[in-house]
Order: structure tokens, then sequence, then C-alpha cells
């Protein structure tokens, strides 16, 4: 159990618009980059590999390639600094930490998307 005065700090620095994704999912995130004087924001698009569980300091790490290099970076979920992210499409795994993408190249790291692993028990 955590002492209240923590959590009542920690209250205040909660995100009350966080949005729901879980691993697997393609997200855009719009992130705030501040250049210089001027801020400006940029998206990063790619597949959730992981999240962390946390009040404060849960995180996500998105992965995405990049002329042909695996990107992978970690957001603050309750971050002031992004302005969005966007669910682009659900994932439907099993798993929830994807480090096993990591290994794999071109059509293989496709992860099948949840409308498509709905439908297939239909076909059959």
């Amino acid at each position: 159990m955590r002492p209240a005065a923590i959590q009542f700090v920690d209250s205040l620095h909660l995100r009350k618009n966080a949005p729901e994704f879980r691993t697997g999912d393609t997200v855009r995130v719009n992130w705030k980059v501040k250049e210089g004087e001027k801020e400006r924001e940029q998206a990063f698009e790619g597949v959730v590999i992981r999240k962390t569980k946390g009040s404060v300091d849960a995180t996500f790490t998105v992965r995405k390639m990049s002329f042909g290099v695996g990107v992978e970076r970690i957001f603050p979920l309750h971050s002031p600094r992004y302005s969005s992210i966007d669910v682009v499409t659900k994932g439907s795994v099993r798993r929830n930490r994807l480090f096993y993408l990591r290994a794999l190249r071109g059509k293989a790291a496709r992860l099948d998307s949840q409308d498509e692993a709905a439908a297939a028990p239909a076909k059959a």
C-alpha cells in the first residue's frame, strides 16, 4: 500500500483521457517535438509490442520499420508531450510482450487484425 500523500500527487499527474489500446494494436502517436523555440507534432506509427503497468510511470513501446531498419520507441502513457494516440488497427495476439517480432522480417512480421480473426471461425 502506498502512502496517501504519494497517491494524491500521482493522481494529479494521471491523464484523464488516456486511450484504450492493447499489445498488438497498430497505433499512431502524435508526439510534440520542440526544435529550438518552435514546437511541432510528429507522428510515430507502429505496433505496440509492450505495455507496462503502473500509475504515473506506465509506459508502452511502439515498433516500426523505417527504411528496412527496426525502430522502437518507449512512450510514457501519462505524458503531456503527446496530443493523441490513434488506434489504426486492432491486433489479435495471445501474448503481452511481442519481442519475437524483432527477429521476423517482411510478411512474417505482420499480425492478424481482430476483424480477420473473428471472421476465420465463421468460414469453417
